[in-house]
């Protein structure tokens, strides 16, 4: 028997919340004690249209099942009136491969752990009295990830600036759910000037964040570089920051900000460092004084897609949603 889940029933399952983030901690944790079985992503990019379709998945040990996820990401979908996102997830029995149940989130469930993975790395690496937070974009990321980071921070005032300022007007129009003063920038540099916590949550190619902008105290959380040609930040900030957190070190040396920095020879091949699940894991791995600089690197994890997926299908067999097929 497969349950088919439609997206109106995983909401009614999923929502943005502080029941998520153990849900995530758990999978980054799995991840850095070597628990899981995680291949490379596999990404079709139709460059033609400003898109991709990556794969991911993930076996945490010992669990009854996994997923098997297929996103895509379209770009230019905004101008059409559709969004940018849309996908699907698979989980499958552990023991026989047997389809549990397909969820047909259109995407859903990868913006909510992802924006989730964004209040962890700030949770963990940010000074625990920041308020003011900064987004760069202004896409449906820019989004869950500032209602994200309310779950974790007292944050009273967000500054955000995107290339696109008819999105950013747009932005501004469509947060009025949570407590926060806006307030539009007229640059990637004002953001950073003003902002303790910074998420980066665009597809850019080039460095939008220059390494000479940052500030003692300031923590940065970049998930837009999720693939090779991607880049937000300076690849000199990996250098220069106090600690750099990647969410999987083995993904963030070929498609995230580090992969940039290695490329150019700015740090070496031979450096370490632990992953976001290792600083859940202890905290004195995390940031060691309040004027440090922290930078967190989100390339997106299948672990994370393995846990949603679970606890979606959970909940909705609790509930008794879905169709039997």
């Amino acid at each position: 028997m497969t349950i088919v889940l439609q997206s109106e029933d995983i909401k009614k399952c999923v929502e943005l919340n502080e029941q998520l983030i153990p849900v995530i901690e758990d999978a980054f944790k799995n991840l850095a004690q070597g628990k899981t079985t995680m291949p490379p992503i596999l990404r079709l990019d139709i460059e033609k249209y400003h898109g991709e379709s990556d794969v991911k998945a993930a076996y945490i040990e010992g669990l009854d099942s996994y997923a098997i996820k297929i996103a895509s990401g379209f770009f230019n979908n905004p101008k059409l009136g559709i969004p940018s996102s849309n996908g699907l997830m698979i989980l499958l029995d552990s023991q026989t491969g047997v389809i549990k149940s397909v969820l047909l989130d259109k995407g859903y469930l990868t913006d909510v752990r992802t924006a989730i993975a964004g209040a962890i790395a700030s949770k963990y690496l940010s000074n625990y009295d920041s308020t003011k937070a900064g987004i760069i974009g202004a896409g449906i990321q820019a989004k869950l990830q500032l209602e994200a980071l309310t779950l974790v921070r007292k944050i009273n005032t967000a500054y955000i600036w995107s290339r696109d300022s008819t999105k950013t007007k747009k932005f501004v129009e469509e947060i009025n759910n949570l407590n926060v003063n806006l307030e539009v920038c007229s640059s990637a540099e004002e953001v950073l000037r003003k902002s303790e916590i910074v998420v980066t949550t665009t597809p850019s190619k080039s460095p939008l964040i220059k390494s000479d902008w940052l500030k003692k105290g300031l923590h940065i959380t970049a998930m837009g570089s999720d693939a090779e040609q991607k880049n937000e930040l300076d690849p000199l900030i990996i250098k220069q920051c106090d600690l750099y957190v990647p969410d999987s070190l083995s993904q963030t040396t070929i498609l995230g900000e580090l992969h940039h920095a290695l490329e150019k020879n700015i740090v070496s091949s031979d450096n370490t460092y632990d992953e976001l699940g290792n600083v859940i894991l202890d905290s004195n791995l995390g940031r060691k004084s309040k004027d440090d600089i922290t930078i967190c690197d989100l390339t997106g994890t299948g672990v994370q897609d393995t846990a949603i997926a679970r606890y979606t299908f959970n909940l909705a067999l609790k509930k008794k949603l879905g169709i039997e097929v």
